[in-house]
């Protein structure tokens, strides 16, 4: 962890180069935009240019999975908000989370109906731009505000492939995006962040990499929670023991009592990936 540059994760494929220039060429026909932001990674989650992207839109920040981060680390980031922002657990969230996005979209806009009415005109929806990094869990988003399956979910980069338009109820329309991230990741701990959940390709990751990051930031900052999901012995921080010890506890043993480390770095992604792992912030 030394050295800020070395073996940076970098994931830019050519779609979201495309993705951001068809965000430019669709801009006009945006009334909004819902940025939306992993609440266990509230800065590294961030596209770090979206204002050169979308101007002066006006910007509701949507932080999903709210409910597994640690949320005194991040309401220190909310704090800090210029926008206004809703905090929402979309796996358990009620109506009410998201009956409160769509009249706050209602109330920030309707100056545009009400100039429609003073014209003659007849209301028209109200056009969102939804927009974040990948696996932040925007088409979810999207499936609980349409309270249908409009869109495939998953706890992996790549699942939204194109720009698409959704109709949600009488006053909104959505234009879902694929995730897009920046050319160049600054830092390893931020590039290590989005890997961790899972907001990088897994294909492109180097999983013992990944893992034993995951498990050095949870020894550095949670310990209690490292010790009680995986039940091992944090007297001094050594990482080949730690794996030795989740491999034993979870039966990741090969022929003749080998461990298997493979196995070890996969149940770890794995635990983050799947939310496993709660009350934590990486940020």
């Amino acid at each position: 962890m030394n050295n800020e540059n070395k073996n940076i994760i970098n994931w830019f494929p050519g779609h979201m180069m495309k993705t951001k220039r068809e965000i430019v060429e669709k801009l006009n026909l945006i009334d909004i935009v819902y940025e939306v932001i992993d609440a266990r990674m509230p800065i590294s989650s961030k596209i770090i240019d979206l204002d050169e992207l979308i101007k002066d839109k006006k910007r509701i920040v949507v932080f999903t999975k709210y409910d597994l981060c640690d949320k005194e680390k991040t309401n220190y980031y909310i704090n800090k908000l210029k926008y206004p922002y809703l905090v929402l657990d979309l796996k358990n969230a009620n109506n009410n989370d998201i009956k409160k996005l769509i009249s706050l979209t209602n109330d920030l806009l309707k100056d545009i109906n009400e100039d429609r009415k003073k014209k003659g005109l007849k209301p028209r929806l109200y056009r969102a731009l939804v927009v974040g990094a990948p696996n932040v869990g925007k088409s979810t988003l999207i499936n609980r505000i349409s309270k249908r399956n409009a869109l495939k979910t998953g706890n992996r980069a790549g699942i939204t492939k194109g720009l698409s338009w959704v109709r949600v109820g009488d006053t909104i329309e959505l234009l879902d995006t694929p995730g897009i991230l920046y050319p160049k990741i600054e830092t390893r701990e931020v590039g290590l962040n989005l890997a961790s959940f899972s907001s990088i390709n897994e294909d492109i990751l180097d999983k013992e990499e990944v893992a034993r990051y995951i498990i050095e930031t949870l020894y550095n900052k949670y310990p209690s929670i490292l010790k009680e999901r995986y039940k091992i012995n944090l007297k001094e921080f050594n990482l080949n023991d730690i794996f030795d010890e989740i491999a034993i506890n979870t039966n990741s043993l090969q022929k003749g009592g080998v461990i298997d480390l493979n196995r070890v770095y996969t149940i770890i992604i794995n635990d983050l990936k799947e939310g496993r792992i709660k009350n934590i912030t990486f940020d």
